[in-house]
């Protein structure tokens, strides 16, 4: 390599660097220092997914149930029902978006075929303040229930979350 294409390499390297900028991982205004220390706690990665949730202002979850298959023999009381699970099922998909949802799979391989595949999910936390939008019908059979939930209260719910898994911890 002559020196000056050496030269003019090492320049475009430096300037394309130049427009580089350094993204925390952490969050913004949370120091995390190079070498680890044991004086320092770690920081909480619950924090890296946080603008993920405060991108928006309001989480939105809709929650869906079917009325004939509610189990009782009287229809008003199916109606009703199916409108308590479709709410449940909000909650359900509420709680997905605030805490996230824990996912375990398993796979058995024989003779490079796949003879089952399993998955299970759980979801658990605490909703509180969240709005009711709307308990509609969907057809004939089917309800479906809109809540909300403002960015304020996300926040709240995420920092108690957080200070009960530290004081499990302990």
């Amino acid at each position: 390599m002559t020196p000056r294409l050496s030269m003019a390499t090492c320049l475009l390297f430096t300037w394309v660097l130049a427009g580089c900028q350094v993204v925390p991982l952490y969050g913004a205004g949370t120091e995390v220092s190079p070498l680890p220390t044991t004086a320092k706690a770690p920081a909480e990665p619950a924090t890296m997914i946080t603008p993920m949730v405060e991108k928006r202002e309001t989480l939105v979850a809709t929650g869906y149930a079917v009325i004939s298959v509610q189990n009782h023999k009287n229809p008003a009381q199916q109606r009703l029902l199916a409108i308590r699970a479709s709410k449940l099922d909000a909650y359900r998909s509420l709680t997905e978006q605030v805490y996230g949802q824990q996912l375990d799979a398993s796979t058995t391989v024989a003779d490079m075929t796949i003879m089952s595949d399993t998955f299970r999910s759980k979801v658990e936390g605490v909703i509180y303040g969240a709005t009711m939008v709307s308990i509609t019908p969907v057809g004939d059979d089917t309800y479906e229930t809109t809540l909300s939930l403002d960015q304020h209260v996300v926040r709240d719910l995420r920092a108690l979350y957080l200070g009960q898994l530290t004081a499990r911890r302990r």
